[in-house]
């Protein structure tokens, strides 16, 4: 299995929150051949701290590349073919940034690793982060 967690799933996996559930730590942990974080939660995540939405206290250009690598994961780039894609999704989730992620999963034949059950809307697979 092949993974793709999404910006909230990571940060509680670097965090060691209680609300990425076992199913799914374990899954990331153990029974996935590949895990990717995508270039757009590492842009979401720097909107949300430059607007001091999501608080650091290291440099994020630090902090980003070494908590991926020191995560084992890999990073997930954004093509034009994935930007595209989105304007063929149906319009089920608003978010920019979600979005990209579905079209990449689907482009990538990746599982989205998320807590936001709007993507089960979306022909894409899905991994319930709660679980």
């Amino acid at each position: 299995m092949k993974l793709l967690v999404d910006t909230q799933c990571f940060l509680w996996w670097r965090e060691g929150n209680s609300r990425l559930g076992r199913t799914a730590r374990a899954a990331i942990e153990r029974d996935a051949s590949e895990v990717r974080v995508s270039t757009a939660s590492a842009w979401e995540i720097a909107i949300k701290v430059q607007s001091g939405r999501l608080p650091f206290r290291e440099r994020l250009a630090v902090w980003l590349p070494a908590a991926i690598q020191s995560s084992g994961f890999r990073v997930l780039l954004i093509t034009l073919e994935h930007a595209v894609a989105v304007a063929e999704l149906p319009e089920h989730h608003g978010d920019p940034f979600d979005r990209l992620l579905i079209a990449q999963a689907q482009l990538e034949n990746l599982t989205i690793v998320t807590s936001d059950m709007a993507f089960d809307a979306y022909d894409v697979k899905v991994l319930d982060a709660r679980r």
